[in-house]
C-alpha cells in the first residue's frame, strides 16, 4: 500500500485541500483527525473535533484509544486500499498515526506550502483564530448526526480548469468544535419550543400546541408534541407538513439534528369563521 503524508501546521487549510490532493495522486482513502474517509464517506473512526478539550482532540487524532485504532485498522484490512493519504501537523504526527494503524511506511510527503500560497495559508490561519472554524473533508450529511447542535455549514470545493471554468472537486463541512477558545454554546429546550411554536402558528389547520417535550442527545434531538387541530383539515398530510416545516426551521436556526418528531392530534376545535359560513 502506498502511503502519502500531507503535512502542515494546524489551521493552514489541510482538510480544505485534502480531497484535491488525494484526487491528484489517484488516492481514494484518507485519514484526517481520527476518521478514515473513502471518497466522500466516513467508513471508520470518530472525529477528533467532537472532543471537549484540545488534549483529547490530539489523542483522538493519534488513535490513542485502542478500540478506536482497532476500528480503523479493521476497515483498512477490509477495504485493502492501494493508497492512502494521512493528514498531520508534522512528520512525527503522521509517522505515529501510520505506526498506530500498522500500515506501510510513508513513501511520499506533500506539504501545505506545495499546494497553497502564503496568502491562502494566512487566510486559513486567520479564519481558524478569529472564528474557530474547522473543516472536515466530507459532505455535511455524513457528519450531521455526530455534530448535532454545532455550527455546521456545507462548503463546496471547486478547482479552476481554465479561464472562467471550474470543476466541482467535492464537498466539505465546516464546524466549530467545543474545544474552540471561542467557547461552547448550548440551546435551551425553551428556545427550541419558541421556534417550533412560531412555525406551527403559521400553519393553517393548527390551533395550538397542547404539550411539548424535547430531549437533547449527543446524536440529535427527540421531540414530542400534542397538537390541537382545526376541524375540517385532513389530519395525516397536515401533521406531515408540521414535521417538514418544523424540521427545516429548527435545523436551519440551531444546527440541531432532529432524530425523531412524534406528533399526536390530541383534539379538534371548530374555527369560528368556518362555522359562520
Amino acid at each position: 500500500m502506498r502511503v502519502v503524508a500531507f503535512i502542515g501546521p494546524s489551521g493552514t487549510g489541510k482538510s480544505h485541500r485534502a480531497t484535491w490532493v488525494a484526487k491528484e495522486r489517484g488516492i481514494d482513502f484518507l485519514i484526517d483527525d481520527g476518521i478514515l474517509i473513502r471518497g466522500s464517506r466516513i467508513v471508520a473512526g470518530r472525529s477528533a473535533k467532537r472532543e471537549s478539550t484540545k488534549i483529547a482532540s490530539i489523542k483522538c487524532a493519534l488513535f490513542h484509544d485502542n478500540d478506536h485504532a482497532f476500528d480503523v485498522k479493521r476497515a483498512i484490512e477490509l477495504y485493502k486500499p492501494s493508497a492512502i493519504l494521512i493528514l498531520g501537523t508534522s512528520e512525527g504526527m503522521v509517522q505515529k498515526i501510520a505506526e498506530r494503524l500498522e500500515i506501510a511506511p510513508i513513501t511520499e510527503r506533500v506539504y501545505i506550502t506545495d499546494v497553497a500560497s502564503e496568502f491562502e495559508i494566512s487566510q486559513a490561519i486567520s479564519t481558524r483564530k478569529q472564528q474557530g472554524k474547522h473543516v472536515i473533508p466530507v459532505p455535511t450529511f455524513e457528519i450531521k448526526k455526530d455534530f448535532s447542535g454545532y455550527f455546521l455549514d456545507p462548503l463546496q470545493i471547486f478547482k479552476r480548469k481554465g479561464k472562467g471554468s471550474y470543476q466541482l472537486v467535492g464537498e466539505k463541512s465546516v464546524v466549530r468544535p467545543t474545544f474552540s477558545y471561542l467557547g461552547r454554546y448550548t440551546i435551551s429546550d425553551y428556545t427550541v419550543y419558541q421556534i417550533i411554536e412560531h412555525v406551527v402558528s403559521k400553519i393553517d389547520g393548527i390551533s395550538r400546541i397542547s404539550r411539548f417535550r424535547a430531549e437533547n442527545h449527543p446524536d440529535g434531538i427527540y421531540i414530542e408534541m400534542d397538537l390541537v387541530l382545526v376541524y375540517g383539515h385532513v389530519i395525516r398530510p397536515l401533521l406531515r407538513k408540521v414535521q417538514q416545516d418544523v424540521s427545516e426551521e429548527v435545523e436551519k436556526l440551531t444546527a440541531l439534528n432532529i432524530k425523531a418528531m412524534n406528533l399526536v392530534a390530541k383534539s379538534l376545535v371548530v374555527d369560528p369563521n368556518r362555522s359562520k359560513l
